[in-house]
């Protein structure tokens, strides 16, 4: 009865107000229609776009939490039980495909690691469908003939993508360590001394290393790459690890005990990120992962928009693929409750993408209900909760920023807003991505392309190759661009002057996404000297 009364308040309220502010000569039928409307947006949007917005807080809040993680454990460093007195035969897998520019450069950064010849396996894993294969053949065949005990493996078809072609490497391999390096990794020579020792527990399943960036400064979207990932790789990893949740290999520049490989079920072919889920099936047996984030194998970021656009979709999809295949059996383990719990918010992280698009989509409206009922609630609920959403957002990158550059980290604030952008951006591809994994629907492995881009004097315009297909999110992103810069005038002309900002950062990261992934190559080689040098 109360909610009766207390609708027909409002409802009449509402038309109050609209013929308080009709010209009172418009006709009866365009008051009928306002009226409906804001009945729709009170009804169903606003509700919506409030529960959007509070589940994106409380994510938020995680990040808070896996900040407090790593600096109540940031001295927990891990220590190796024993150094190793005899040294075991290590297998070196490098899994590549179509990396004509970069191949060369990694098996001689891998021929180079301080390690004995004889206790050395190498496995090139060339499943290229172009040119790479008779570089990465005579590569082979060169260090072959200084005594490297190197093979060259080609399948002639990509089943499993590279989950198989690991796989396949495993059945031939004879060491009872793999490390695996990806073909755009540059690792240090002392990466097996840096790792092996940690071995010497006999419940270590695996060791990664931190990732460094060979081309950060190259332009503004490798400064927010490396941004990123230094934030997964010190707060995520760092927090995880040294509080004793579960936390996953990356994939590359990582060591496995081969035991517990084959004791977690090998390499599966279901998923698009099948180093995570890997690692969640061999910490659920047990085995036990250490970070090392004193020891860096660089790596080459993506300099183009699409190819950073096409690596997010393959890791937002099968991190999704995994939360679907694993957590049911998280749920069902006898593990501790804080380790369930990290894993749900690690393995759903990605929904994020597709609650972002939704509070994209509602925020007009929101704005315009919020406006006939005074910005009062904005401030006290909406405000509040982007703040949450967000800030944790700059906090999280900002304090890692500090962690791995304590006297120059300051120079990173200038990235943050871009950063927060290129977030948002992302959430319409990155929405289809989590759409297809939770459909189960099937998608090839799509390479990041590399170019051997290793200083802001490289190009690599003349070498785009083998490019993903820009498809129609573009123009959405542009269209979402148009209809937020609508959105921050609507908000601008109602005095709604601190919901701006926020606005501001949507309007940016739609437009940049969007123009971006249309115009970066065609600007690029029209601004490129024509006597420049490919390097």
């Amino acid at each position: 009865m109360f909610g009766c009364n207390q609708r027909e308040q409002s409802f009449n309220s509402k038309i109050q107000t609209l013929f308080f502010e009709l010209n009172p000569y418009q006709s009866l039928l365009e008051i009928v229609r306002k009226i409906l409307i804001l009945d729709f947006i009170s009804g169903f949007a606003l509700p919506t776009y409030l529960t959007t917005l509070g589940i994106l807080a409380i994510y938020g809040l995680h990040r808070y939490q896996l900040i407090y993680l790593y600096f109540k454990n940031r001295n927990n460093k891990p220590r190796y039980k024993s150094v190793l007195t005899k040294f075991p035969v290590v297998t070196i897998q490098l899994p590549i495909y179509n990396e004509q520019y970069v191949a060369k450069r990694l098996i001689e950064a891998v021929a180079r690691i301080n390690y004995p010849h004889h206790l050395l396996e190498i496995q090139v894993l060339d499943d290229s469908t172009d040119e790479t294969q008779s570089i990465t053949r005579s590569c082979v065949k060169n260090f072959q003939k200084i005594g490297f005990n190197i093979q060259y493996h080609h399948r002639k078809n990509r089943l499993g993508y590279k989950a198989g072609a690991l796989s396949y490497g495993l059945k031939s391999a004879k060491g009872e360590f793999v490390a695996i390096f990806d073909s755009d990794f540059i690792p240090n020579t002392s990466f097996l001394h840096d790792t092996l020792h940690y071995f010497t527990d006999p419940t270590i399943g695996m060791v990664q290393v931190r990732w460094g960036h060979i081309n950060q400064n190259y332009n503004h979207l490798t400064q927010i790459e490396a941004i990123l990932l230094d934030g997964h790789f010190v707060m995520e990893h760092g927090g995880r690890n040294r509080s004793g949740r579960f936390f996953n290999f990356n994939g590359t520049a990582g060591i496995w005990r081969r035991k517990s490989i084959e004791t977690a079920g090998g390499w599966q072919l279901d998923t698009l990120t099948e180093d995570t889920d890997l690692s969640y099936r061999a910490q659920l047996q047990g085995w036990r992962f250490i970070y090392l984030p004193d020891v860096v194998c660089s790596a080459e970021l993506p300099v183009e928009i699409n190819s950073f656009k096409s690596q997010q979709f393959r890791w937002t999809k099968g991190l999704v693929q995994n939360g679907v295949k694993l957590l049911p059996i998280i749920v069902r383990s006898n593990i501790p409750l804080k380790i369930k719990i990290e894993a749900f918010f690690h393995l759903s992280a990605n929904l994020s993408y597709p609650l972002m698009l939704i509070l994209s989509l509602l925020f007009f409206p929101a704005m315009v209900f919020r406006s006939y009922q005074g910005w009062s609630q904005v401030l006290l609920i909406d405000f509040p909760l982007f703040v949450l959403a967000t800030v944790s957002v700059s906090s999280f990158y900002l304090l890692s920023q500090r962690e791995l550059h304590p006297t120059s980290w300051g120079r990173k604030i200038k990235y943050l807003p871009l950063l927060m952008s290129i977030g948002i951006g992302l959430s319409v591809s990155n929405t289809l991505a989590v759409i297809e994994a939770l459909l189960g629907i099937k998608s090839p492995f799509k390479r990041t392309p590399k170019y051997c881009i290793q200083s802001p004097a490289s190009t690599y315009v003349d070498h785009y190759k083998h490019q993903n297909k820009v498809g129609f999110t573009p123009f959405v992103e542009i269209i979402l661009g148009i209809y937020f810069c609508f959105t921050t005038f609507y908000i601008w002309s109602s005095g709604n002057y601190i919901v701006i900002p926020f606005s501001l950062i949507f309007l940016a990261g739609f437009f940049y996404m969007g123009l971006m992934s249309l115009f970066q190559i065609p600007i690029t080689r029209f601004l490129q000297p024509k006597n420049k040098n490919i390097k």
